[in-house]
Order: structure tokens, then C-alpha cells, then sequence
């Protein structure tokens, strides 16, 4: 193909693709993203929240509000748009970061699970253990190419 039939086609290309986007099985919720008010962009308002306020408590009504929906809608339709309650995926996000910290800074449990938000290291612990298969002691063990076992004591 020359360069002069080249210009000619390439958006006839990129509107064939896009078409076959929205015609597709995910099109309606392309389509509903670039709705200026859609329930996706409100959701988004919320998920922008949490991610720079993951260690603070959460308030669902709040987050309703930020969203303008009542605080039983704004919990569907945040789990229907990310697949995890507000909580659960507050939760991710701190175990996450803690994860990352830990890893890069070499900080201590405690002290990062309180920077992540959590009151309790126990509570942090567990559900540290239930995400990554590892207590956080142990996690950082292999990461650092130690036995896992030598960090129990």
C-alpha cells in the first residue's frame, strides 16, 4: 500500500475497530465509560477516594455522596464496575502498599501496617496471610531468598 492510500484508509481502520469495540461483547460498557455522567466515571470519583485516602477509615456514606447515589446503590454499583465490595477493595489497596513498603524500605510490620491504616498488626497479619499465602514475616523471608522457617521464632 502507498503512503496516499495509506491516509485514506487508516481512519476508515480506526473507525472499523472502534465500531467492532462497541459492537462487541464488553461494548455497552465501553459505551457507558464515555457517558459524561455514567455510573463507571461516578464509580471512578470513589475509586480516586479510596486510593488517596486508603489509610483512613471508610465512609460509605461519603463515598455515596461523592458520587451522588444512595449508599445501597453506590455499593452495587461499586462492586458491578470492580468486582469488590468498597471495603474489600480498600483492603486490597492497604495490603498492597504494605506489601510494597515492606519490600523496598525493609520497615517493620508493625509500624507499617499503622502507616497502611490498620489498628491492629494481628488483624494486619491475618489478613495479610489470607491474600499472599504468607504471614508478612515470612513473605519478606523469601522474598529476601531466606528459609521461611528461620523467621518463625
Amino acid at each position: 500500500m502507498r503512503a496516499q492510500e495509506a491516509r485514506w484508509i487508516a481512519p476508515l481502520v480506526v473507525e472499523e475497530m472502534l465500531l467492532r469495540l462497541l459492537l462487541g461483547p464488553c461494548g455497552p460498557l465501553i459505551a457507558q465509560m464515555g457517558r459524561t455522567d455514567s455510573n463507571t466515571q461516578r464509580i471512578e470519583r470513589a475509586i480516586g477516594w479510596i486510593r488517596q485516602h486508603f489509610d483512613q477509615p471508610l465512609n460509605i456514606e461519603h463515598l455515596a455522596e461523592l458520587t451522588h447515589l444512595g449508599s445501597s446503590t453506590f455499593h452495587a454499583r461499586f462492586k458491578a464496575v470492580t468486582g469488590f465490595s468498597p471495603l474489600q477493595f480498600q483492603k486490597h489497596l492497604r495490603l498492597q502498599e504494605a506489601r510494597r513498603v515492606m519490600l523496598t524500605s525493609g520497615a517493620d510490620v508493625g509500624g507499617v501496617s499503622r502507616q497502611v491504616g490498620y489498628a491492629s498488626a494481628s488483624q494486619f497479619t491475618r489478613e495479610y496471610a489470607r491474600m499472599f499465602g504468607r504471614a508478612p514475616r515470612q513473605d519478606l523471608a523469601v522474598a529476601r531468598g531466606a528459609a521461611p522457617d528461620l523467621l518463625l521464632n
